[in-house]
């Protein structure tokens, strides 16, 4: 089964007035992850797609879908793949690749045929995203032991993570989407920090590992107008290119990060002081 929806995109003096029932309407994707289906947010940032595939006892494909006018999915288009469940198996035009937990597989332009299957009675759950492609590139799994890892934070500051990058150019060609997952040690709880903002690429988090009735802080914005979106387990978030993307937890988490616009350099950023956000 395939649901999917549309997000316009938000001007940023717009969405100064924006309530928090508004905010979450345009941002905030609540339900990623429905029993044999395919569930999937169209959004025109950067015509990114967000998606979350939870086969269970049967097989589930990934098709196209109005927004596209294709007849495949991935005709014009790549993907990138990251399980957060159990051990899964991701078949790409007959060839299977085999994810557990925090694996990863990109998928390039013009492959066809794309089944998700739960392995062994498992529970997979695959996160996807997906950006336009203008050339084809080699499909390709990324496992732990093959991301480029980096440690970034500090305890005195609450914000001690372990960032490993999973789709990006160091590793895998791509034509513009890249995507990583972030660590927060036990006791640190702030994601991103100092802030940052980049114009030329828009960004996605889907925040998981979350215990249960606890709390994710989501905060977005313009740097001098911050808003707000509480999030729970296995939910993700729409953030612009002109907006801060940070976050802070009522306990420690994980997160996975997505991005797709005009370069592939990580390292593009503008960054926010803590004491210069308001």
């Amino acid at each position: 089964m395939m649901n999917y929806e549309f997000r316009y995109a938000a001007n940023p003096e717009d969405a100064r007035a924006y309530g928090t029932d508004d905010l979450r309407r345009h941002f905030l994707i609540p339900k990623l992850f429905v029993k044999n289906t395919v569930q999937l947010t169209y959004s025109m940032y950067d015509r990114y797609i967000v998606g979350g595939i939870m086969p269970v006892d049967e097989a589930v494909k990934l098709e196209t879908i109005p927004y596209l006018k294709s007849k495949n999915f991935l005709d014009r288009r790549e993907l990138g793949i990251v399980n957060v469940g159990g051990k899964g198996t991701v078949s790409v035009d007959g060839t299977i690749y085999e994810l557990s937990k925090k694996e990863a597989l990109y998928i390039g332009k013009g492959a066809e045929d794309v089944v998700f299957e739960s392995v062994e009675e498992q529970q997979p759950l695959f996160y996807i995203n997906s950006a336009p492609a203008h050339k084809s590139f080699p499909t390709k799994k990324v496992g732990k032991d093959e991301a480029e890892v980096i440690q970034l934070g500090d305890e005195k500051y609450a914000n001690k993570r372990v960032l490993n990058k999973l789709i990006v150019n160091s590793i895998v060609e791509t034509c513009q989407l890249q995507m990583g997952l972030t660590e927060l040690l036990p006791g640190n709880v702030w994601n991103t920090m100092p802030a940052h903002t980049h114009n030329r690429r828009m960004e996605t988090y889907f925040y998981f590992e979350v215990e249960e009735g606890q709390t994710v802080c989501h905060f977005m914005g313009e740097p001098q107008h911050t808003r707000h979106i509480f999030m729970e387990n296995n939910q993700a978030v729409l953030s612009p290119e002109w907006s801060i993307h940070s976050g802070s937890g009522t306990c420690n988490y994980s997160f996975i990060w997505g991005m797709a616009g005009e370069n592939l350099d990580y390292g593009d950023m503008d960054v926010c002081a803590p004491n210069e956000l308001r």
